[in-house]
């Protein structure tokens, strides 16, 4: 009996072909599960860093101003940074590294006095304010490259002005 070698040659394709479908499907489809992971842990670590930063942020900010020492609490902002460092773009990691700095000068004004000198904060709040903004783009375009560049973020540090007025005392009578 003689092989019908084109019947032959059409399986082995066709069976090859569905080998290599099958591959090929589990890399793309193991690449896209990774991207949405990755998506998902760095939004997750972002918006932690963020909440965590803007506690401690907000703590010293009303220390100095109140003229008191600061109740940080470091953990949260502490397992933040360690989450971050999984996960985040080396643009994203640089600005919550100038965030860290910032954060470190501001407790630096508290060691072995009050500080009570609004020419001494100003600088570290406007680097504050300004490395947040740089971490929320850098984010941004982490999870998203076709995402705008934002002028202002929301949240973070407040407008000078505000620190300013409050430690005047203008703030509003309750």
């Amino acid at each position: 009996m003689a092989v019908p070698w084109g019947l032959l040659i059409s399986t082995v394709g066709g069976v090859a072909a569905t080998v290599v479908g099958v591959i090929a499907g589990g890399v793309v489809g193991r690449r896209s599960q990774n991207r949405q992971w990755l998506q998902e842990s760095r939004t997750a670590a972002y918006e932690k860093f963020l909440q965590a930063f803007g506690a401690v942020e907000m703590e010293l900010r009303h220390a100095f101003l109140d003229r008191r020492t600061p109740a940080v609490v470091w953990e949260p902002f502490n397992a933040a940074l360690h989450s971050l460092s999984l996960v985040a773009s080396p643009e994203t990691a640089a600005a919550a590294d100038k965030i860290c700095d910032l954060i470190e000068e501001f407790t630096i004004l508290f060691h072995g006095r009050q500080p009570t000198d609004l020419d001494e904060l100003r600088p570290i709040h406007s680097g504050l304010h300004e490395a947040h903004l740089k971490f929320v783009n850098a984010a941004r375009r982490s999870l998203d490259p076709s995402q705008e560049h934002v002028q202002r973020a929301l949240g973070g540090p407040s407008a000078w002005h505000g620190v300013e007025s409050y430690a005047r005392g203008d703030q509003l009578a309750d």
